[in-house]
């Protein structure tokens, strides 16, 4: 079976991206609502957050709100939380591929916003990263609920810069000049990706990688 990550920096369309891989018949496993599952009502991280970050939690729930205030500015309340959270959002990552194995599926993705930052492009064969014109991601990120230049500045701060992700990237997805391009462009990296040969999944260090490296783009 075939992984592919998908990421990109905020705003890039990247929720739509995946959206569209759905719709083509490619199971994904959403990192980010693995977290939220994990921080909600009767999730398996609640207790572990709130002895980490007393008050951050409410009605059996952490609030994201106080959580992302604490961490947010501060790299080593980052580091305690990411230390609580990676190992399970890749537990059921790693339940995700072997459930998609058994059912048949030739391609997966696996929607990670911080793929390259956090080297999770090694479990993948190969990586699409969803880009567009700086204004473009201007103008989606300033829509955003309580979102200000400076919080952006500071977000963007924290995410490798997207020619970096492009230049490092099997398939690029522009978003920014129509959504029909996309979904072609999207449509036709499945097609590529249901004639390669995985080496990720199953995990075999006797299985011998056969997949042939695709042309960027």
């Amino acid at each position: 079976m075939v992984i592919l990550g998908l990421t990109g920096s905020i705003g890039m369309g990247k929720s739509t991206a995946a959206q569209a891989f759905r719709r083509a018949g490619v199971p994904v496993h959403d990192a980010d609502r693995a977290v939220h599952g994990l921080l909600a009502k009767g999730g398996r991280a609640v207790a572990l957050v709130e002895a980490a970050f007393p008050g951050v939690t409410r009605d059996g729930a952490v609030d994201r709100e106080k959580l992302g205030q604490r961490v947010f500015a501060d790299a080593d309340a980052l580091a305690r939380l990411e230390a609580i959270l990676h190992p399970m959002v890749r537990e059921a990552e790693r339940r995700f591929l072997r459930r998609t194995a058994a059912d048949g599926h030739r391609v997966a993705v696996l929607d990670v916003p911080l793929l390259f930052e956090t080297g999770g492009e090694e479990r993948c064969d190969a990586v699409v990263v969803v880009s567009a014109p700086p204004f473009v991601q201007r103008a989606r990120v300033m829509k955003r609920s309580g979102m200000t230049r400076a919080r952006l500045a500071a977000i963007l701060a924290q995410q490798m810069p997207d020619k970096v992700k492009c230049r490092r990237a099997d398939f690029v997805v522009q978003t920014g000049i129509g959504r029909a391009f996309s979904l072609q462009r999207i449509n036709n990296i499945v097609r590529v990706a249901n004639r390669l040969h995985g080496c990720r999944w199953p995990p075999s260090g006797r299985r011998r990688c056969l997949r042939p490296r695709p042309r960027r783009a």
